[in-house]
């Protein structure tokens, strides 16, 4: 972080108001907007040319799976709907040891970089036998790179022989998940609005953890005032899971559960009704829209504009690379206005509703209000990019045209007024040899 204030000067366009010359970036916080015809009252500031640049936000990513980078169109699981998909897969993510969870997270947050993401969360849930340090691995490769995370504990105790999904070898038994989140937090959790780490507890899904943990998951949460995320509402066969085995739909089951709360974020939200959408809008609970690993494997579509209308705060993340295959956010935007334009129609939604979704709607989710807007007191993440390849000719308003005309890599990422990404590259990461070993690592557990 430099220690004199920088004025990242008359950008190409930014999504800001009264800003027309710029942002002063100071102590890794926004502290001035520089409007049309004016100078920054700011003294002895270093000027950064963005005349080129279109500044935006730093993007925010709210769900993902970062071990799934191992295991991208994986020939067992193409074309399969998501339990099929999840059966096929988990024998494969039982071998992954910590050199391939370290190889695979650091390239889910190399590509977020670069793709204008300066706050990411991660979902992992699964811990084999050698890999209880998961997330202590993750958070290491954040502290390299420089991005934001917010990264759940995630959890599963219900294995095939208690009715659920995953193979035994991947569950771990409630006392020692509930010690291991306890952990966690007393040793990375920091609950400050410049926090570049924060914890978040995350049982997997209504289908692979038992009542009992989510129930004392959630309580624990409101004993250390932290965030709860889990998948809901994915599927049908979902629906129907919890109406067989919980004798409800899987909203009622979470509500049964104490979830029903503001510290809650939901992954996906799809198969929702409109009594359910006010329920969660009155509860304060928000929805994480993942569009591309929907249609990957033909889950349905998120009601996201319904979801707006009723009060609820919606974001984006990009999902599981395995039902993804990309951790490219400002492409997921550009997935989640397609999708959701073709849903409800040209009146209802536009490009600026997707990069509100990506950056103050993701920041709701997390519990950020600090994160996602450019302006004085907001941190100082922010995403530049120039609009100079082909699919940018012609382009008549800069900031629509990196939504539909699929902007995907930024040229600087700044996060908490660092430059984490410039000219395009992250410093100091040799991409070359981090491909190397991670296609290494992903043939040896395809093997």
């Amino acid at each position: 972080m430099s220690t004199q204030p920088v004025w990242i000067r008359d950008p190409l366009a930014i999504l800001a108001t009264d800003a027309e010359r710029g942002v002063v970036v100071s102590g890794g916080r926004i502290t001035e907007l520089v409007p049309a015809g004016a100078q920054p009252t700011t003294p002895d500031t270093i000027a950064f040319d963005a005349s080129a640049h279109v500044i935006i936000p730093g993007l925010i990513n709210t769900h993902h799976h970062f071990y799934q980078t191992l295991t991208r169109a994986l020939p067992a699981a193409i074309d399969r709907t998501l339990f099929p998909w999840l059966e096929a897969l988990y024998p494969v993510w039982a071998r992954i040891t910590p050199k391939s969870l370290e190889a695979a997270v650091t390239v889910a947050m190399a590509e977020l970089l670069l793709s204008g993401c300066t706050t990411t969360t991660d979902h992992h849930y699964l811990f084999p036998a050698g890999l209880e340090q998961a997330i202590d691995i993750e958070i290491a490769a954040a502290k390299r790179l420089g991005l934001r995370v917010t990264v759940t504990r995630g959890s599963m105790n219900r294995s095939k022989r208690d009715g659920g999904l995953p193979p035994d070898s991947v569950v771990q038994d409630e006392e020692t998940i509930l010690l291991d989140s306890e952990r966690l937090l007393d040793t990375y959790h920091d609950p400050a609005e410049n926090s570049l780490i924060q914890v978040a507890l995350a049982p997997c899904s209504p289908f692979s953890v038992t009542t009992s943990l989510m129930k004392r998951t959630a309580e624990f949460a409101t004993k250390r005032n932290v965030r709860l995320h889990t998948h809901l509402a994915e599927t049908a066969d979902e629906d129907a899971y919890c109406q067989q085995t919980y004798n409800c739909r899987p909203l009622d089951y979470l509500e049964d559960c104490g979830w029903m709360q503001n510290r809650t974020w939901l992954a996906h939200g799809i198969h929702f009704d409109a009594g359910e959408i006010k329920r969660m809008a009155r509860a304060g609970v928000t929805v994480c829209h993942c569009p591309c690993s929907n249609q990957a494997l033909g889950s349905g579509t998120c009601p996201v504009c319904d979801m707006e209308a009723a009060g609820m705060k919606v974001g984006l993340g990009v999902d599981g690379s395995a039902s993804n295959d990309a951790s490219n956010l400002m492409q997921e935007l550009r997935a989640a206005f397609m999708l959701q334009r073709n849903r409800y129609g040209v009146e209802r939604m536009s490009h600026l509703d997707v990069l509100r979704w990506a950056t103050e709607g993701s920041a709701a989710c997390i519990g950020r209000p600090e994160l996602g807007q450019i302006k004085p007191g907001a941190q100082a993440d922010l995403a530049l990019y120039k609009l100079d390849e082909l699919r940018f000719s012609g382009a008549g308003d800069p900031i629509a045209a990196l939504v539909l005309c699929g902007a995907h890599k930024a040229d600087y990422v700044m996060v908490a007024g660092t430059w984490a990404v410039t000219d395009g590259q992250i410093p100091g990461l040799d991409i070359p040899a981090l491909i190397h070993t991670h296609s290494e690592e992903a043939r040896r557990l395809a093997g």
